[in-house]
Order: C-alpha cells, then structure tokens, then sequence
C-alpha cells in the first residue's frame, strides 16, 4: 500500500524535529554555557512580550464576564462570578490564550532570525569561527522561552482578574478585597498545579518549534517567511494537543 504524499512529508517532519530535540537535550547542559546570551534572550522573549500579554489578557477577563454576567443573573448566581472566572482563567483560558499569543509573536520571531540567518549563511560562519551555532542560537532561545512563558501566564492570569474585577463593577460595586477573597477560597491546590506544569511544556513546544523551522530554513526570503508562518502554525497545534494530553493525564491522577 502506498503512503499518501502528505502522510509521508508529515512523517518526515516529525522525525526531522525529533531528531532535533534530541540534539537539544544533548547539548543544554554541557559546557560551553552562553548565559549572556540566555539572559538577553529572556528580555526579548520575556519582557518585551509583557504588553501584548498584559493587554490580550485584561480584555478577555473583562469580555469574558461582560460575556458571563448576564446569564449569572438569570440564575440568580451573579455572586458566583468571580469564584468562576478565576478557576476558568487560571486552570485553563489564561495559559492556552497566553501560550498562542506567545507562538504568535516569540515562534514567528525566532523562526524568521534564524531563518534570516541561515540563508545568509551567517550560521555557517558561525561554525567556521569557532562558535557551536546550535548552542548560541538554539539553545539559548528553547531555554529563555521554557523559563518565560509560565512567568508571562501568572502576570496574565492576575492583568485578567484584574480586568474581570472591573467588568464586575461596571453594572455592580464589588471590593476589591472581596473579589480577590471569593476568587483565592475557591482556587485549590489542584487547580493550580496542572496549569503551571503544563505551561512550561507550552514554552518548550513553541521555543523548539520556532528554532527547529529558522534553522532548517531555505529557498531565500520566501523560505524564511514560511519558516515563520510555519512555526506559528505548527506550535499553535502542538498547544492544542499538549492541552489535550495535560487533561487527560490530570483526569486519570484525579485531578478534574
């Protein structure tokens, strides 16, 4: 039976990028450690993201209980607001939303860099310097974006609750204290931890894929421009299915 065409570029891809991860896990922890290069990169990746993660998450709070409150009052459960948008954002909205805006902007980026500089063959000179082009470049990017993503998601669920607290007061007047109390008591343990451990997973997929897609770039500025909406595509995808794994596993240790 022959393969279909798709199915096997498909399957060459995903060996192609397995082979690549591999690579990174061979190389993250031995020396030569490029921590300039990783502290740079985490102000790029990190927070220069900071206002654009801020604003996208400050709107959906506030859209998503303007969204909500309507029917909450139909139910006679407008108090309920706050305990139900905190668990919806921090257990699941706030890191997928997070995570797409940071494959939309961080994969985009990194993949059209590396692209930019394989085609103008500046990672060659790399190697021919002295320098291992894939520890400067790829694994300096794969780390900062791992380490900063979780960061991004626990200022961006707080901007959302924020922006959920004033979409309360619009038609109501609720404090702020009894806001963040009624959010906090109805938060638990197993809320929380899912939804930092698999944010760190987000990271990693985004940082790997945008490396992966610049660094095998090719065909000119019109390579490096599909190595960038490709990297955007693909860890957009990843996200979703990371998403569903975590849910499943956290469903199977008990945690739903």
């Amino acid at each position: 039976m022959q393969v279909p065409l798709n199915l096997r570029i498909f399957l060459t891809e995903a060996g192609e990028l397995s082979r690549f991860t591999g690579k990174f896990f061979k190389q993250w922890y031995k020396p030569r450690y490029e921590f300039a290069e990783l502290l740079r990169q985490c102000y790029i990746i990190g927070y220069k993201s900071l206002p654009l993660v801020g604003l996208t998450a400050f709107i959906m709070g506030l859209v998503l209980t303007m969204q909500l409150r309507p029917s909450m009052v139909d139910y006679g459960v407008e108090s309920e607001i706050p305990a139900i948008v905190g668990i919806a954002v921090i257990r699941e909205i706030g890191p997928v939303i997070t995570a797409l805006i940071f494959a939309g902007k961080i994969g985009s980026s990194i993949g059209a860099e590396l692209g930019s500089m394989k085609v103008t063959e500046q990672i060659d000179a790399m190697e021919v310097s002295g320098t291992n082009p894939f520890k400067y470049l790829v694994v300096t990017r794969v780390l900062a974006a791992t380490l900063m993503l979780p960061v991004l998601i626990m200022l961006g669920d707080a901007i959302s609750l924020y922006g959920s607290w004033l979409g309360v007061n619009i038609r109501s007047a609720t404090s702020f204290d009894l806001f963040w109390t009624q959010v906090y008591d109805n938060l638990s343990f197993k809320d929380v931890l899912p939804a930092f451990i698999k944010s760190y997973f987000f990271g990693f997929a985004v940082g790997i894929i945008g490396c992966y897609k610049g660094y095998n770039s090719n065909k000119g500025t019109e390579g490096v421009g599909r190595s960038a909406n490709s990297a955007v595509v693909v860890s957009s995808v990843v996200i979703f299915v990371i998403d569903l794994l975590a849910v499943q596993v956290t469903d199977v240790l008990g945690f739903n």
